[in-house]
């Protein structure tokens, strides 16, 4: 994990077509892409004196990964939802003039069998290069682009991220301004896979569900188990940092929101006593219920509870009293990195 931390990569990067324009000037553009197994979305910013400003965002729900346990490929359906997104962002980096993008691709396009042919439809279709980067630099890129938001304080913080396909733990050391990756793992248990594997059919009933989420549960806990034991006991005041849609999800029901609002949520911290009682709350109830719940509705209803499963299992294993909350990410790490700020980790 080190010599990753250390690399910076420029795979899935198109450049300008001048050698002279690798410097950062304050008039360029530079943009993120992260495809996951469940979101597609999109960043450009511009440099700032206090690291970049962003001047677009895209983000759309594509499930790219949708059926991939059962099948081992992407399907079709998926493949289309994904092409017709990025094809949006590749307008945008267009319009946008951007001098220099990052596209990555994660725990889907890395499982697939398709993959390859999937990354090759992209770059015909749009023109954007996805670079399917593996799980430890997925863990890297997260961590640098939301550590700004840890919890104050020397000492160890575990950062997780729960993505579509895979969820990604991070045990890291703050030291004064300086943040260190200790350990990582990447369990194969995101909101759309594991929805799949142990999901209660769409029209269940709450004891239905509940039996699904005891069954995610086990899950979760049997993947992240290693990784468990190794984590060190007893420590003073653990601190958690969350990064995914899952706990901006909770943070926003904890909040009561009518609608999403990113400026309420991220740097926000939660009672984690709070995301559990949620958790608990939304997996005793109906699709139909989560559904006309604000903040989750039609499109997180079926996913928000595998959510809360791997949340839940991460409160076990690392049981710290509050949860920083991040809406920030893999594409916020890419944006440093390519702006040319150095690394901490």
């Amino acid at each position: 994990m080190a010599e990753t931390a250390e690399r910076w990569p420029q795979g899935g990067a198109t450049r300008p077509a001048s050698g002279r324009g690798a410097g950062v000037t304050a008039s360029r553009a530079y943009a993120a892409l992260d495809l996951g197994t469940n979101n597609c979305r999109l960043l450009i910013a511009r440099p700032s004196p206090d690291g970049f400003v962003i001047i677009d965002a895209f983000s759309r729900i594509v499930r790219l990964g949708e059926g991939l346990a059962a099948t081992g490929r992407l399907s079709d359906a998926a493949i289309e939802r994904a092409v017709a997104a990025l094809a949006v962002c590749a307008d945008k980096l267009r319009r946008r003039n951007v001098a220099l993008v990052r596209s990555v691709a994660t725990e889907a396009c890395r499982r697939a069998e398709n993959g390859r042919e999937f990354v090759a439809r992209v770059r015909s279709a749009t023109g954007i290069h996805l670079d399917v980067i593996d799980a430890g630099e997925e863990a890297r890129l997260a961590v640098l682009g939301c550590q700004a938001l840890l919890p104050p304080g020397d000492g160890l913080s575990l950062v997780f991220d729960i993505g579509g396909g895979s969820t990604e733990l991070v045990l890291v050391e703050a030291t004064g301004d300086r943040v260190r990756i200790v350990d990582w793992h990447s369990a194969p248990w995101g909101v759309v896979s594991l929805a799949e594997a142990a999901g209660a059919p769409r029209d269940a009933d709450a004891s239905a569900g509940l039996a699904a989420y005891g069954e995610m549960r086990a899950r979760v806990r049997e993947a992240f188990a290693r990784f468990a034991e190794t984590l060190p006991r007893g420590a003073e005041a653990p601190r958690l940092l969350g990064t995914s849609g899952t706990v901006t999800t909770l943070a926003s029901v904890h909040l009561g929101l009518p609608a999403y609002d990113r400026r309420a949520v991220d740097g926000l911290t939660v009672p984690a006593a709070s995301m559990r009682a949620i958790s608990t709350q939304l997996s005793g109830m109906t699709l139909a219920e989560r559904a006309t719940l604000p903040c989750i509705g039609q499109e997180r209803a079926d996913l928000v509870v595998a959510g809360c499963a791997i949340l839940d299992e991460i409160l076990d294993i690392w049981p710290a009293e509050q949860l920083a909350v991040a809406d920030r990410g893999i594409r916020e790490g890419i944006l440093r990195s390519l702006i040319g700020q150095r690394p901490t980790t």
